[in-house]
């Protein structure tokens, strides 16, 4: 599967209930995430992957994230290769941002994307 057969969804279209898969690195995750989402960061994922395993055990779709997309497309890329119903979010925290989606911070701080 090459990147251009990767199931992608832009950010607008993620349900409010989705559950997201955030793949960026911990200082992006603490400017601003998506509530609710799980964090694992890339260089992490294969050695947590039974973190995921866990939280989607009942089939629900992993709608997966990073900044601008690219470490998300290869981790989707991964997941669809292990049989778990997962979509990139096109353009990342960047179009979720821009799409007017919620962000929070762990801090209380205002959320922005790094």
């Amino acid at each position: 599967m090459n990147f251009g057969q990767l199931p992608s969804v832009g950010a607008a279209a993620v349900p409010s209930e989705g559950f997201v898969l955030d793949v960026r690195e911990d200082d992006e995750w603490a400017a601003g995430h998506v509530e609710g989402a799980l964090h694992i960061p890339m260089g992490d994922f294969v050695a947590r992957f039974g973190e995921l395993a866990e939280a989607v055990e009942d089939g629900r779709r992993v709608h997966v994230m990073c900044r601008v997309g690219g470490r998300s497309a290869q981790v989707t890329q991964y997941l669809v290769r292990q049989g778990v119903d997962a979509v990139n979010i096109d353009g990342g925290m960047q179009a979720w941002e821009s799409a007017g989606r919620p962000m929070v911070t762990d801090s209380g701080n205002p959320a922005f994307v790094l």
